[in-house]
């Protein structure tokens, strides 16, 4: 009886964490809808939270530069990408997720700041995404999980080739170099973050 209790909860408990994951996807997604719909119409007003590299007072606009995009068309690219590999991340625990990230946005954009162009004005949650991509294709094989591995395949084999290309430094107007970091970022949280191996799932969101 106490094992079929046991499985009972675990059951609820991987419904819920689901269910929570999807639910701070959504309520991020929408919380950039809303924010460019904002910029929209105060005249691209928000595009000054940008990250203008080398500039002393720009270091404040690290955080904010992942919020803002420039157009509904840049954040329309984003937001497919941003709700599944953030869900998938979040499934892992929201708070593990939010630590991730933390530490892909303030080192993104730290390092958005040091090397960018001269002269740019860096935005939008692409390099989130791409950290968010490098956490989910190496989680699984840092903490050999069988699960953690087919879900960074799966990751790979969707978005491998596009996330390729939003590396090359060739594309006019595309910060490769947020994307590059972004990535990094990622595969150094999956190695910060890292669960025990044989550790018993946390019950907990």
């Amino acid at each position: 009886m106490s094992g079929t209790t046991s499985s009972t909860k675990l059951e609820w408990t991987r419904g819920d964490r689901a269910r929570t994951a999807a639910k701070v996807m959504v309520g991020w997604v929408a919380l950039l809808w809303l924010l460019e719909g904002i910029d929209a119409v105060s005249g691209h007003a928000l595009d000054r939270f940008g990250i203008v590299p080398r500039t002393a007072s720009e270091l404040v606009d690290i955080v904010p530069a992942s919020f803002i995009h420039f157009g509904f068309g840049h954040l329309a690219a984003n937001t497919v990408p941003l709700l599944v590999l953030g869900f998938l991340a979040a499934l892992s625990g929201v708070r593990r997720f939010a630590a991730v990230s933390a530490l892909i946005i303030v080192a993104d954009g730290l390092g958005v700041w040091l090397i960018s162009p001269a002269g740019t004005n860096t935005a939008g949650a692409s390099g989130l995404i791409f950290g968010l991509f490098g956490f989910l294709l190496v989680s699984g094989f840092v903490e050999r999980r069988l699960a953690g591995v087919a879900v960074g395949l799966l990751v790979g084999a969707v978005w491998g080739s596009s996330m390729l290309m939003g590396l090359a430094p060739t594309q006019s107007g595309v910060s490769w170099e947020g994307h590059l970091i972004g990535l990094v970022s990622g595969v150094a949280a999956a190695f910060l973050f890292r669960r025990r191996a044989g550790a018993a799932p946390s019950l907990t969101p």
